[in-house]
């Protein structure tokens, strides 16, 4: 797995489908963040994203591009950005859409402690 307390960028689907079974065998939450480059509020939400991941390093980080693999967020539903899915052992527990960081830190603090 990479480095705890950083965000993954994956911009291949080995790369997606690697690090999700890793965190799946570690039985960690992976915390997905589906972005694009064109979005606002993704550039805004970004670095608050990787202060999470300092924050939390027992918690799998994930950063997605819609267009860059559009399978992924095809297969998560995501229909806005951004939108953070948060998941445990390979399936969906939760989903947060919108740059509001109190909400997604309640979520991960919620979910982690599971």
């Amino acid at each position: 797995m990479a480095e705890e307390g950083a965000v993954i960028g994956c911009h291949t689907m080995d790369e997606y489908k690697h690090q999700m079974q890793q965190a799946k065998e570690a039985k960690k939450l992976v915390v997905i963040d589906f972005t694009a480059s064109w979005c606002g509020p993704c550039r805004v939400i970004a670095p608050v994203f990787a202060e999470f991941a300092k924050k939390y390093p027992h918690v799998v980080f994930l950063k997605v591009d819609v267009d860059e693999l559009k399978a992924v967020a095809q297969e998560w539903q995501i229909e806005a950005m951004p939108t953070f899915v948060f998941v445990k052992e390979g399936n969906e527990i939760d989903k947060f859409v919108g740059a509001k960081k109190d909400g997604i830190q309640k979520k991960i603090e919620l979910h982690a402690a599971c």
